[in-house]
This record gives structure tokens, sequence and C-alpha cells, in this order.
């Protein structure tokens, strides 16, 4: 692949913004930000910034991730995230069987053999979580951690390239905890309705999609809420003004100035014009910009991290926080810090936003991904005309 230089756009390398330069890319890797090194393609105004990194998505392009999911399963997932800005994401399963938990991670694990773009590991939310705070979770299947549990999470931990797992401390110890850390995984809480100081002692690196299905902020017990604000606990946030008000987003990001990173928690209607699906024999309906339950429950969220962009920029978040919130600083959880960045040596996973934060092109490796004049589609990484750049 020639060397190309991007002009136009604003550059965020993954902490600063610059302005009036050019993002010079040789055979798929950022050599500079700085004057063009050869004849330059013009973007239009906007941000050219890192392909966003998302660690909680069940699904996409009509696509479940359940105990059905092959390695091709996960891949299509892959692609129509990649569609909607997410260069690498962790497909996340949720509440399920044992056996359906042993389904996807033996797909996992053939999909990062197979180098599968965009996989970056599997995220497994449940079932070893606290049935009073289930949200759109099935109880039936909720149930604490075994040994025989905590050897296949340990397996899976072991043999992809990341592995995520939320759990609450009602269902989990403090040494299963301990021994899942050891083997490489992320162990996030959620679900949970656990005091602050059983949150704290848990040993846990991360907080899944806060403020939602936990324990909250209160003047007597901080809970689980308050656990994640007061320490240095990663937390993922659901960005969409619905599941969280706009109020209490300026206030947890004024309360923690880091390590909270945006999830779409997107479900297989992502990327689709579907009206609803069926997500393990429940009806997931989609109406007025969020997915509930047949009983009005939130179930996963009609979102996409552009558009959780557009909401932290508009109630006065920074553009250089927001953008981190999205690719830096999950990128940064789950030890890939060669991802979530434009500097020198990264590969060019890249994304272009219109002035408004509206996604408008993707890159992976410096290729085009999708054109979004028309029908989006995943080429395969070479932009269907070769190695040209194109919008």
């Amino acid at each position: 692949m020639p060397s190309c230089s991007f002009i136009g756009p604003a550059i965020f390398d993954g902490t600063t913004l610059y302005h009036g330069a050019a993002l010079n890319i040789t055979a798929g890797r950022v050599t500079s930000i700085g004057p063009p090194v050869t004849e330059p393609v013009r973007l239009p105004a906007g941000i050219l910034a890192p392909g966003f990194i998302d660690l909680q998505v069940n699904g996409a392009g009509g696509l479940a991730v359940d105990g059905n999911a092959t390695p091709e399963t996960l891949g299509l997932i892959c692609a129509a995230q990649s569609r909607l800005g997410a260069t690498g994401c962790l497909p996340t399963l949720i509440t399920d069987t044992a056996e359906a938990t042993a389904a996807v991670i033996a797909a996992g694990i053939a999909a990062a053999r197979n180098n599968t773009p965009g996989f970056l590991g599997l995220h497994l939310e449940g079932p070893h979580l606290d049935p009073r705070r289930k949200g759109a979770h099935d109880p039936a299947l909720i149930r604490p951690m075994t040994e025989n549990d905590l050897q296949t999470l340990i397996h899976a931990a072991e043999n992809l390239p990341a592995l995520m797992v939320t759990v609450a401390p009602e269902s989990t110890t403090a040494d299963q905890i301990a021994a899942l850390r050891a083997a490489g995984a992320v162990v996030s809480l959620g679900h949970s309705d656990c005091t602050a100081q059983t949150a704290l002692a848990a040993g846990a690196d991360c907080v899944t999609h806060l403020f939602n299905a936990m324990s909250q902020l209160g003047n007597r017990e901080p809970g689980l809420v308050g656990a994640a604000l007061s320490s240095d606990l990663y937390a993922g946030l659901i960005a969409d003004g619905i599941h969280v008000d706009p109020v209490t987003l300026r206030i947890a990001l004024a309360a923690k100035p880091d390590r909270v990173f945006l999830v779409s928690d997107c479900m297989g209607l992502a990327g689709t014009d579907l009206a609803e699906m069926t997500l393990g024999g429940r009806r997931i309906l989609r109406q007025n910009g969020k997915l509930t339950l047949a009983d009005g429950t939130l179930a996963g969220a009609d979102l996409t991290i552009p558009r959780a962009l557009q909401v932290l920029t508009q109630i006065g978040i920074p553009p250089e926080r927001a953008l981190a919130m999205a690719t830096t600083i999950p990128a940064t959880l789950i030890g890939r810090a060669d991802l979530g960045q434009l500097r020198p040596g990264a590969r060019a996973d890249m994304v272009h936003l219109s002035p408004d934060y509206t996604l408008t092109q993707v890159w992976r490796a410096g290729l085009p991904v999708t054109s979004f004049q028309g029908t989006a589609r995943d080429d395969g990484g070479t932009g269907g005309k070769g190695n040209e750049p194109r919008l």
C-alpha cells in the first residue's frame, strides 16, 4: 500500500486535537501528524479520529450473540459494527446456559485464530449476577459461579485476545475474581445490589453500564455507583440520554475525570431498520429510540458510538474527552495500547465524523471499509476499487 496523506478535518490522535495538519499513513500504519508527505486526500470538515472500541456489543446487522453463534456469526457482527464506526469490539453474551456460554467461547477462540477483522475478544455479561438487579436478563438462568464455571472462564481468558466478564459480588467470591484476573480476564461488576464496601473489596477492574442495574448512590450507602465514582475502577457508560439522564451524565463525568468509557450496549437491531427481534425466546421491541422487552424493561440500547458522542458534546463535554471515551480509554482497559490512537506506528483504523459527529467514513489499516453514500457495506478492507482512498 503506498503512502497517503489526509487533510481537511481536525485530527484526534487519542489525546489531542490537531488543526491544520495532515495525517500521514504508510503500509496501513500512521507515520506522522504534520505536513503532508504526498499529494493529500482532502476530506470534508469535521474530525478524523481513531476507530471506536466498543466493549459491549450484544449483536448487530440482524444477528445476536447467543448459543448458536459461530465464528462466522461473530465475524458478521464485527463487520456490521465496523460500518457503525467500531473498528474493534467485544461481542457480548448476556446471561445464558453453561452450554451456550461454552459454545460462544469456542466460537470466539476460533474467530481469534482466524484473525477475524474487528474481533477483539468476548464480553460475558452474566450469568453470575444478582437476580434483584436482573434488568433484561432471564432470572431463571442467573446463578452463582461454580468451580466448573471458573475453569471455563479461565480457559477462555487464556485463549482469547481479551475477555471481559461481568459478575455480581453476590454470585462470586473474591478468590474467583482474583483467579479470573490472574488468568488475564477483565472483571467488571454489574447487575448487583452490593454495598460500596463490598464492591471495593471485590478486587474487580471495572463497572458495567454505570447507573444501570446496580445499587444507586445514597446519602448513607454509596452503593455500586458510589464505589465506581470514588475509586479508580473503570466504568462503561451508555450515553444515549435514556439509560442515564443528561444531568446525571454531567455529574458523573465531573466526579470521575477519567476511566469512564462509552459502550453502545446495542442489540442485533443495530445497523438495520428492523422494528423488533427475538433473543432467548423473548421479544425485543424498538421504538422511540430505545429497546425494551414487552413489559417495558430496557433491553440493551438503540445506540451507536457516534450518537453517544453527539449526546456528550451537546451537554458540554469537550470533544477530546468524549472521543477518548470511545477510543483510548476502552483500548487501555483491555490491554490494547496499539488501538484507539493515531500516533506513529499505530494501525490506521480510523473514522471521519462531520462537524455534528455524524459518521461519514471508516477505514481499517488505512483502507476504506464503508461508503455512506448509498447503501453501507463492508468491502473486506479493499474499498472495492483497489487501494485508493475514497469517500
